[in-house]
């Protein structure tokens, strides 16, 4: 040992991310078995700056109304338990449609599915792999990247997040499109213009089920 260090005995002392983790442990226990009954679970806990994110999920995705009952019955249960310091913004959503990967868990689920990974400083090589998930276990993750596969441990990913893709648009002035305007010229009655100030009404197409949908409160 270089003269003048000292060697550190005992247990390392915790650290504010060690903290965090813990805390969002509690909440995410505290909040298990309140969303359960509502057809919810808790996909992850976070807690970026003066806020506590819950993510809530459920298949097929999530309501907003189902959402503000659970925001309800969570904001009250953590003003009783009291196990955040201090005053806070309660945030809780959706994972949305590029939902964060944290957890082995969260990998585990979305094998098969295109990922964008981004490594820690420090990491050896690439610090992106994105690409198709390949696998995962409890400690690592193989990627199909344009390079080949890449397999990292899950302790080196700084973010992760699925990867969306849209259904490519039709190409204008094709069949359906033209079968779609003749189907909605037919179903117009001749001869009669719409009223002025109320314009046929056109449904717009429901949005993916799986959007974000978020719900806060402060907590001072």
């Amino acid at each position: 040992m270089p003269p003048g260090r000292q060697r550190r005995i005992g247990p390392r002392a915790p650290t504010q991310e060690d903290e965090v983790s813990v805390t969002a442990e509690r909440v995410a226990a505290l909040v298990a078995p309140l969303v359960e009954p509502m057809g919810l679970s808790v996909y992850d806990v976070e807690q970026p700056g003066g806020a506590v994110r819950i993510l809530l999920d459920r298949p097929g995705g999530i309501d907003v109304e189902s959402l503000t009952d659970a925001t309800r019955a969570i904001s009250s249960a953590l003003d009783e338990a009291d196990i955040i310091a201090g005053s806070y913004t309660l945030e809780v959503s959706s994972p949305g449609l590029e939902r964060p990967l944290r957890t082995p868990e969260h990998f585990a689920a979305v094998v098969g599915d295109r990922v964008k990974v981004k490594l820690r400083p420090g990491t050896d090589g690439d610090r992106r792999a994105d690409g198709v998930l390949e696998a995962a276990d409890a400690t690592t993750l193989t990627v199909a990247t344009e390079d080949g596969e890449r397999t990292v441990e899950i302790a080196d990913v700084s973010t992760a997040h699925t990867v969306f893709e849209w259904a490519p648009a039709p190409k204008p002035g094709g069949k359906n499109q033209a079968r779609s305007k003749n189907a909605a010229r037919s179903k117009k009655p001749k001869g009669k213009a719409a009223p002025a100030g109320n314009p046929e009404t056109v449904a717009a197409a429901p949005a993916p089920q799986n959007h974000t949908t978020e719900s806060s409160e402060e907590h001072p």
